[in-house]
């Protein structure tokens, strides 16, 4: 690891921080793991995150800025937000199951833990790369008279919801197919809810 960049040794560590925290929670999951698991010093590790803390508040960053990255994709095809509700159904159906990490990141630390985010993560401050183009794709909607004007956090609630609701059934293997198999139904019932009458 000697040789990379300070940028790729911190994307390595966001990385094995992830999938540890996602796996074993915030408070079993100590900054010596972290370092022994990349076969990098403790010491060296506070060369680029002061605290653990600071390093839950730099992942959900990270994970908000590529789901972010990835629906701005959506977002610039020349598509119906019918076709673009699809997609991004399908791209957090298949992040669930080649990254799940990062929704279970999302749920088992983020959303579980909020008083490890309330001094630099108020709100939705971390997480405002995703909820920013999602925020764009209701407006859209709203402007081609596709979607109904409605409270963004109604919509957001109703459209996360059925996605973290699903992921999470099938984390329990609950489902009877695979997620995969779901994006058509969830994507047009989605649509219903949220549809222009």
């Amino acid at each position: 690891m000697a040789f990379l960049k300070k940028e790729d040794k911190k994307n390595i560590i966001l990385e094995a921080s992830l999938k540890l925290f996602s796996k074993k929670g915030f408070y079993n999951t100590t900054i010596p793991d972290i370092a022994k698991s990349i076969n990098m010093s403790v010491g060296n590790m506070y060369n680029y995150f002061k605290s653990k803390e600071s390093l839950a508040m730099a992942i959900i960053r990270y994970t908000s800025d590529i789901l972010g990255e990835k629906i701005k994709k959506i977002n610039q095809k020349d598509i119906s937000t019918k076709e673009k509700i699809r997609l991004i159904v399908k791209m957090y159906f298949d992040m669930a199951q080649k990254k799940p990490e990062m929704i279970e990141y999302f749920l088992r630390v983020y959303l579980s833990n909020r008083d490890i985010f309330k001094n630099g993560c108020e709100g939705m401050i971390c997480v405002s790369s995703f909820v920013t183009e999602i925020m764009i794709f209701f407006e859209e909607g709203v402007r081609n008279k596709e979607l109904r004007d409605q409270d963004f956090f109604s919509a957001f609630g109703l459209f996360m919801g059925y996605l973290g609701g699903m992921v999470f059934l099938n984390g329990e293997h609950v489902l009877e197919k695979s997620l995969n198999e779901y994006v058509e139904d969830i994507s047009h019932n989605i649509y219903l809810a949220l549809k222009n009458e």
